[in-house]
C-alpha cells in the first residue's frame, strides 16, 4: 500500500510526463487566476476607496433629531438639533470616538453683485472640517476657513470657502466680496456679506457648482438660530460603526437618531453592486476556461494511460486508487498553475503601485485617480484553494470510467 507521498510522488512524476502540455495548461490557469485576481483586486480597492471618501465626508456614524432623515421640513431646521454641545460632550467621551464635528446644512443664493447663483452651504467647525476631509477635498486658490480667525478675514467680513464651478460661475477668486441669501429658520429672508478666503475641488463637477462652506457661527448667524443639521461622528476604526450605533441607539433611540455611513453612502451601494456583478461574472468565465483546460489535460492523459491503467488493476490496484493519482495530478497542475498566477497577479499590483499609473475621470468626474491593485491575503488563499478542487474535482469526474473498466478491455486498448 503506498503512503501519501508515494500518490503524491506518482502524480507529479505523471504531470511531468508530457511536459509541454503541462505547462501550456498551469499557463493558462495561471493566466486566469491572475486575471481574477486583479479584477477581484481592483473592485476590492475601489470600494475601500470609496468607504474611506464617504466616511470622511459624512462621518463614520451621523448623529441628528428625530426626522431630520426624512427630509421633510416646512422650515428650514424644523427638526434641527438643539443643545449640540452637550450631546457632543457624551460622544467624546467614549473610548471609541475620536472627533465629533457639527454641521449645518442650509441653501439659497449667492450673488457677487451682478449675478446670482444657488448654492448648497454648509456650515462647519473650520478647525476640523478640512482635516477630515483630506485628499477627498483639494485646495485649488487661497486658503482654507481654518487658516483665519473663526468667523471673519482680514477686513472683518465672514470667510467662505467656494467649490470651483461655482467661482467659474460666479468669477470669483479669493478675496472676492459675495453675498448669500438664504432664509431664517422663521421662514424670513436674511442676507450676509461674506469674503472668498479658498477654492477647493471635490472632483466632482455638479457638487463643485454649488458647494460653499463657511464657519458655523456664520451659518447660524444668517439662519437666526443656535441648532445644527448633524453632528458627524468620526471613530478610530471605519470596523467600529455598527456596533458604536447600535450601542447609542440602545442609549439614545428616543431622543436621538444615529445612521452609520453606510446607510448614507447611495453612491458606494450603487458602485458596490454594481461591480460585485460585473466581476463575479467574470470571475466565473474565468474558472470556467480553467476548468475545461485541466479537464482537457487530465482526459488526454486518460486516453493516453489507458492500458496502463489496465495494467495497475490488473497487479491489484483498485479503482479508488486510480481515480486518486489522477485527481492528485490534477490538482497539482491546478495548484500550481493557481499559485503561478496568485504571483504574477502581486507582481503587477507592485508595479502599479509604484509606477504610478492614472486611470482617466469618470462620467461626473473632473480628476482621475491611480490605477490600483488591493492585495488581500484571504481572497489570494480563496482562489488557490478554489482552483486547486476544481482541478481535483474535474480529474475525479474524467478519471472514473477508465479506472472502472475492466481490466481486459483496459488492456486492449488501441
Amino acid at each position: 500500500m503506498f503512503t501519501k507521498f508515494k500518490w503524491l510522488s506518482m502524480a507529479l512524476k505523471n504531470a511531468m510526463r508530457n511536459r509541454r502540455r503541462s505547462l501550456v495548461t498551469v499557463a493558462i490557469t495561471a493566466t486566469g487566476t491572475a486575471a481574477a485576481l486583479l479584477g477581484g483586486g481592483f473592485a476590492l480597492y475601489t470600494y475601500q476607496s470609496l468607504a474611506q471618501a464617504s466616511a470622511r465626508d459624512t462621518g463614520h456614524l451621523v448623529v441628528a433629531a428625530p426626522g431630520q432623515f426624512d427630509g421633510i421640513d416646512n422650515l428650514p431646521l424644523e427638526h434641527g438639533l438643539e443643545q449640540a454641545e452637550a450631546v457632543t460632550q457624551q460622544l467624546l467621551a467614549r473610548p471609541d470616538v475620536k472627533r465629533v464635528l457639527p454641521r449645518l446644512q442650509f441653501s439659497g443664493l449667492i450673488s457677487n453683485g451682478d449675478k446670482s447663483e444657488i448654492f448648497l452651504g454648509t456650515g462647519v467647525d473650520a478647525t476640523q472640517e478640512f482635516v477630515v476631509k483630506g485628499p477627498f477635498m483639494k485646495r485649488e486658490a487661497g486658503e482654507l476657513l481654518d487658516a483665519q480667525a473663526p468667523g471673519a478675514d482680514a477686513k472683518g467680513a465672514p470667510g467662505i470657502v467656494i467649490g470651483k464651478g461655482l467661482a467659474k460661475i460666479l468669477n470669483v477668486q479669493p478675496g472676492s466680496a459675495l453675498t448669500l441669501m438664504s432664509t431664517t429658520v422663521n421662514g424670513a429672508l436674511s442676507a450676509a456679506d461674506v469674503t472668498v478666503t479658498g477654492v477647493v475641488s471635490t472632483g466632482i463637477a455638479d457638487i463643485d457648482k454649488r458647494l460653499a462652506m463657511v464657519d458655523l457661527s456664520t451659518a447660524q448667524t444668517l439662519l437666526q438660530t443656535k441648532k445644527i443639521s448633524t453632528l458627524s461622528v468620526y471613530l478610530n476604526d471605519l470596523e467600529l460603526a455598527d456596533a458604536t450605533a447600535a450601542q447609542l441607539r440602545a442609549q439614545h433611540g428616543a431622543t436621538l437618531e444615529v445612521r452609520t455611513w453606510l446607510e448614507q453612502a447611495v453612491f458606494y451601494q450603487s458602485v458596490k453592486s454594481l461591480y460585485d456583478r460585473i466581476f463575479g461574472f467574470l470571475g466565473v468565465i474565468v474558472l470556467v476556461i480553467v476548468l475545461f483546460s485541466v479537464t482537457n489535460t487530465l482526459a488526454m492523459a486518460v486516453l493516453e494511460r489507458t492500458r496502463e491503467i489496465g495494467t495497475l488493476r490488473a497487479m491489484g490496484a483498485t479503482p479508488r486508487e486510480v481515480m486518486r493519482v489522477f485527481t492528485l495530478e490534477g490538482m497539482a497542475l491546478g495548484t500550481g498553475g493557481a499559485l503561478a498566477g496568485m504571483a504574477l497577479a502581486g507582481g503587477i499590483a507592485l508595479f502599479l503601485l509604484v509606477a504610478g499609473v492614472q486611470m482617466p475621470p469618470p462620467p461626473g468626474r473632473t480628476d482621475g485617480y491611480p490605477l490600483a491593485v488591493a492585495v488581500s491575503v484571504p481572497m489570494y488563499a480563496g482562489a488557490v484553494l478554489l482552483v486547486a478542487l476544481l482541478s481535483a474535482g474535474a480529474s475525479w469526474f474524467i478519471s472514473r470510467r477508465a479506472a472502472h473498466q475492466s481490466v481486459v478491455e483496459a488492456l486492449s486498448h488501441v
